[in-house]
């Protein structure tokens, strides 16, 4: 546990009041509570400002600023919380599988958490853009997993030793989410991969802007131009934004996330025309 960690203020973030005990229904808990409030985003990385993942700048950043991160900031956050509230916590990483042709390689650039726990082990991720788990899952192969939201399920990689593919259902079929092995993971790792992914020219992060936050009954997503509200039903909403006003207010009314007027100059403002070219085609 970081000497730097502020458990009070970060449960106070999220608005947890619960237990303090490293239990299962506390696990639940904390990670449903911090995937409603924290965001999943990449403005730092669109200012040209590769994230920094020591504790004491993330919580400067998520919660005494009130922003958001993705994967490497997030769950770095939740595995700080969890450490501090005592469970015995592996950070791993993934290798993203979601819309991603079978054919085509990725590295590692995912972070997710392994939990330890007297029912048996669990997975916890609370940072996988607009499908982020609202809940963590037991680590059981082969069979269907529920969450707070959509169920997921763990499958054996055929042909890789220890590896896992981590899919969920949308409607009725199962998408691949990511693969990953259960190998503990070292800051040196996380470094190497948050640098290639928030400089790396093809990377999407520096790419496009992405927000995304579930709420209880839906799921919000920013995607460039496209605002995508949708319900529990799999019925999704779509608005089309035109302005950089229009995408601020946006990110300020479903992600809690405030832009000054020099942010939306310098962030959003050198990339709309070509995301509502992409929105567009």
């Amino acid at each position: 546990m970081s000497a730097d960690f502020d458990l009070d203020a970060y449960l106070g973030h999220i608005g947890y009041t619960g237990v303090r005990e490293p239990t299962l229904d506390v696990l639940k808990a904390v990670h449903y509570a911090q995937a409603l409030k924290v965001p999943f985003e990449n403005l730092t990385v669109l200012a040209k400002s590769p994230p920094t993942l020591d504790i004491a700048s993330l919580q400067t950043k998520i919660v005494d600023e009130g922003r958001g991160g993705y994967c490497f900031e997030v769950n770095a956050l939740l595995a700080s919380a969890l450490d501090a509230l005592g469970f015995d916590v592996t950070r791993l990483m993934g290798r993203v599988r979601w819309k991603t042709p079978n054919d085509v390689a990725t590295g590692r650039t995912h972070m997710l958490l392994h939990i330890a726990l007297p029912e048996g082990p669990y997975l916890a991720d609370a940072g996988f853009g607009g499908i982020t788990m609202t809940g963590p899952i037991p680590f059981k192969t082969d069979v269907e997993l529920e969450t707070p939201h959509e169920p997921r399920r763990l499958l054996s990689v055929e042909g890789a030793v220890d590896t896992y593919e981590l899919q969920v259902m949308l409607g009725d079929q199962w998408a691949p989410v990511y693969q990953f092995s259960l190998e503990a993971q070292s800051a040196a790792d996380y470094e190497l991969s948050n640098w290639y992914t928030a400089t790396h020219p093809q990377s999407i992060f520096v790419q496009f802007l992405i927000a995304a936050r579930p709420e209880a009954d839906r799921r919000i997503t920013l995607f460039n131009t496209d605002l995508t509200i949708r319900g529990r039903d799999g019925v999704a909403e779509v608005t089309k934004l035109h302005t950089v006003d229009e995408i601020a207010m946006a990110l300020a009314d479903h992600f809690d996330l405030h832009l000054s007027a020099d942010e939306r100059k310098t962030i959003l403002a050198p990339h709309l025309d070509g995301w509502r070219s992409l929105s567009a085609n």
